[in-house]
C-alpha cells in the first residue's frame, strides 16, 4: 500500500515539472484555457445573454493567456516530430513571416475583445468575438492539422 501511495505521489508531482518542460505540453494546456474563454464567451454571445462583468472577465483572460504559448513553439515540435502528439504543421517553422502575422493578429483582436468588452454594447461585443474566432480558424487552416 505504502508502495502504491508513494509511486502515485511521485507520478503526481512529477507532471507538473514534465509539462514545465515538454513546449507541447505546456502550449497545449494554455490552448485548451483559449478553448475554455472561447466557449463560455461563445455560448453568451449565442444565446443573446452576454453578462457584461463575465465575458469582461473573460475577455481580459483570453487577452492575458493570447500572450503566452508561441514561446512554447521551439523548432522540432511539429507534428511527425515531437515525443508528444501535436496538430502543430511544419508551416510554423517554414513561414516564420506568416506565421508570425497570424500571432500578431490574434493578439490585436483579443486586446480590441477586452476593450469592447469592457466599454461595448452587445452588438459591438458580438462583432469583435467574432473578429477573435476569425483569427482563430485562420491561425488553424494555415497552421494546424485537423
Amino acid at each position: 500500500m505504502k508502495k502504491t501511495l508513494m509511486l502515485s505521489l511521485c507520478a503526481v508531482l512529477a507532471s507538473p515539472a514534465f509539462a514545465a518542460t515538454d513546449p507541447v505540453s505546456a502550449r497545449q494546456d494554455i490552448f485548451k484555457q483559449f478553448k475554455k474563454d472561447a466557449a463560455a464567451m461563445g455560448k453568451m454571445v449565442k444565446s443573446d445573454t452576454i453578462n457584461k462583468d463575465e465575458f469582461s472577465k473573460l475577455a481580459a483572460h483570453l487577452d492575458e493567456v493570447a500572450q503566452q504559448p508561441w514561446q512554447h513553439f521551439p523548432a522540432g515540435t511539429a507534428s511527425g516530430q515531437a515525443a508528444r502528439k501535436t496538430e502543430a504543421k511544419a508551416e510554423i517553422w517554414s513561414k516564420p513571416a506568416e506565421w508570425t502575422k497570424a500571432v500578431d493578429s490574434f493578439k490585436a483582436e483579443t486586446g480590441k475583445l477586452k476593450q469592447v468588452a469592457a466599454n461595448g454594447d452587445a452588438a459591438s461585443i458580438k462583432n469583435q468575438f467574432a473578429a477573435v474566432q476569425k483569427t482563430c480558424k485562420s491561425c488553424h487552416d494555415a497552421f494546424r492539422k485537423d
